[in-house]
């Protein structure tokens, strides 16, 4: 069975949880399906991806959280 038809049956998973309202199941596929498809060529650079923008926005909000020693308190 190739990688693909598990992502895709654990993304149906995922779905069939949520209809059903089952959260912690829809919580397990999905992170199945996100740790099959990390495990992938395609899906090898999406936690250098994640770190990346993450970094990204903590230097963009870096001026909000750390204000001058003039700032109202």
């Amino acid at each position: 069975m190739s990688i693909g038809v598990l992502i895709f049956f654990a993304i149906v998973g995922a779905a069939v949880c949520a209809k059903a309202r089952v959260a912690g199941g829809a919580i397990v596929f999905a992170l199945a399906a996100l740790v099959l498809f990390i495990g992938t060529p395609a899906g090898a650079g999406l936690p250098g991806v994640v770190s990346d923008f993450l970094s990204t926005v903590s230097q963009a909000s870096e001026p909000i959280t750390h204000s001058g020693t003039g700032a109202a308190g």
